[in-house]
C-alpha cells in the first residue's frame, strides 16, 4: 500500500511506526475480547483462563535471549515484519485450536511474537527519534490503545451478527494485514543512533564467556524502572474497579470510572507527552510524573471516598503514562540487547504485579494492595534517578 500522499519524511515513518503499534494493540485485544468465547468453545474453568493468560505473559517474558538474537541478525525492520505476519497467522490459529493444550501452545508463541514485535516497534520509534532530533514516542504508544479500543469496538460489532470466532479472527486478521501492508513501505530500513555504550573490557569478556549478553548497571536500573512502571499500569487496569466498589464505597455503575479515569488520562498524557519530553527531558518527566503518581494515589487512599479515589486514579494515569515510552527510548540508546531485556520486564511486571497485588490484598486488604502500586510509582522516579537520560534536541 503506498504512503505517496505523505511526503515528509518524519511524518510518513511516524505513520508507518504507529501502525505496528495500532497492529500490536488490536490483534492482543481482539483475542482477549473473546475469551469468553474460548472458555464456552474449550469447556473451560476460571483456573484454565488464568493459565492460559499467562501463557501468553510467560512466552512474552520468556522471549528475550530469541528476541535479542533476532534483532542483532535481522534488524527491527524485518523483525516488525516477521512477527507481525506471526501474529495474525496465530490468531487464525487460535480459533481453530481443538482443544486446550492446543490454545495454550498457540498462545505462548502470541506471547513470544508479542515480545518480538514489542522490541522491534520500540526500536523504530526510537530510532526515529534519534535520526530527526523529535520526540514521537508518546504518541506511538496512545497508537496502542487507539488500536485496542477499535479492537473492542469490532468484537462488539461481529458478536452481534456470528458467535463464530473463526469468523471475528478471520476479519480481524485480514484487517491486520491492511494496517502492516500500510506499514511496511514506511519503516525505518536501519536503526540510526541505537548504538549500545561500549562497556569496560572486563564486563564485556565476561558477557562473552558466558555466550548472553550481560546487562550493564544501567540496564539494570532501567528494567526495575520498567517492572515498577509496568507493575503499576497492570495493576490498576485490573483492581481500579474493585477498589472503587469495595473500599471507596462506589455503586456499581459509578465503579467502572476508576479504570476510565485512568485510561482516559494515560491517552490524553501520551498524546502530550512528547512536547513535555521535548521541554523537560525525559528524565524529569519520569522522575516527576511517578512521583505523582505515587503520591496522588497515595492521598486519595489515606482520604477515602469516591471522590478523592478518582482524583488519585487521574493522578496515577498522568503521571505513569510516559514512563514506558521513555524508559524504551532510554534502552534503545544502549543497543538491542538492553532494549530485549528491558521489554521483557515489562513484560514480567504486567504478567506479575496484578497477581502480586492480589496477594497482598487477600493477606490484608484491597487498600493495603493499592497502596503498593501507589509505593510501586514512587520507586519508579527512585529508580529513575539511577538512570543516565539525554535531553532531545528539538520539538516534537
Amino acid at each position: 500500500m503506498s504512503m505517496l500522499k505523505v511526503r515528509d519524511d518524519f511524518l510518513r515513518a511516524q505513520l508507518a511506526i504507529g501502525a505496528l503499534f495500532l497492529f500490536l494493540g488490536f490483534q492482543y485485544a481482539t483475542w482477549a475480547a473473546r475469551l469468553p468465547a474460548l472458555k464456552s468453545k474449550l469447556d473451560l474453568g476460571e483456573a484454565e483462563i488464568g493459565l492460559l493468560l499467562m501463557a501468553c505473559g510467560a512466552g512474552a517474558a520468556a522471549s528475550f535471549p530469541l528476541v535479542a538474537v533476532l534483532m542483532r541478525k535481522l534488524g527491527s525492520r524485518r523483525l516488525a515484519l516477521f512477527s507481525a505476519l506471526a501474529l495474525g497467522a496465530l490468531l487464525l490459529a487460535l480459533a481453530a485450536a481443538p482443544n486446550y493444550p492446543v490454545a495454550v501452545v498457540v498462545i505462548c508463541l502470541d506471547g513470544v511474537a508479542v515480545g518480538a514485535l514489542n522490541v522491534a516497534m520500540n526500536a523504530q520509534g526510537a530510532a526515529l527519534e534519534a535520526a530527526h532530533q523529535r520526540t514521537t514516542m508518546g504518541k506511538l504508544h496512545a497508537t496502542f490503545s487507539a488500536g485496542s479500543f477499535l479492537a473492542a469496538l469490532l468484537a462488539s460489532a461481529v458478536t452481534a451478527l456470528t458467535p463464530a470466532l473463526a469468523a471475528h479472527f478471520g476479519i480481524a486478521t485480514g484487517l491486520l494485514l491492511l494496517v502492516l501492508a500500510y506499514s511496511g513501505p514506511g519503516l525505518l530500513p536501519e536503526d540510526p543512533g541505537t548504538e549500545a555504550e561500549p562497556q569496560p573490557a572486563e564486563e564485556a569478556a565476561a558477557g562473552k564467556r558466558r555466550g548472553l549478553p550481560l546487562p550493564s548497571k544501567v540496564t539494570i536500573w532501567m528494567g526495575a524502572a520498567m517492572v515498577f512502571g509496568t507493575v503499576t499500569e497492570g495493576s490498576m487496569n485490573d483492581w481500579s474497579a474493585l477498589y472503587m466498589e469495595d473500599v471507596a464505597g462506589a455503586s456499581e455503575k459509578v465503579a467502572p470510572l476508576g479504570i476510565a479515569v485512568v485510561s482516559v488520562m494515560m491517552v490524553l498524557a501520551r498524546i502530550f507527552s512528547d512536547s513535555w519530553r521535548s521541554r523537560w527531558g525525559d528524565g524529569r518527566i519520569v522522575r516527576v510524573g511517578s512521583a505523582l503518581a505515587g503520591t496522588g494515589l497515595a492521598l486519595a487512599l489515606l482520604t477515602g471516598g469516591v471522590v478523592p479515589a478518582l482524583i488519585g486514579f487521574a493522578c496515577m494515569g498522568l503521571g505513569i503514562a510516559a514512563v514506558t515510552p521513555c524508559v524504551y527510548v532510554a534502552a534503545a540508546k544502549q543497543g538491542p540487547d538492553a532494549l530485549s531485556l528491558v521489554a521483557a520486564t515489562g513484560t514480567t511486571g504486567l504478567l506479575a504485579g496484578p497477581a502480586l497485588i492480589g496477594f497482598i490484598a487477600s493477606a490484608s486488604s484491597l487498600a493495603w494492595g493499592m497502596g503498593a502500586v501507589a509505593a510501586s510509582a514512587v520507586l519508579v522516579s527512585l529508580c529513575a534517578t539511577r538512570i543516565r537520560w539525554e535531553r532531545p534536541a528539538g520539538d516534537a
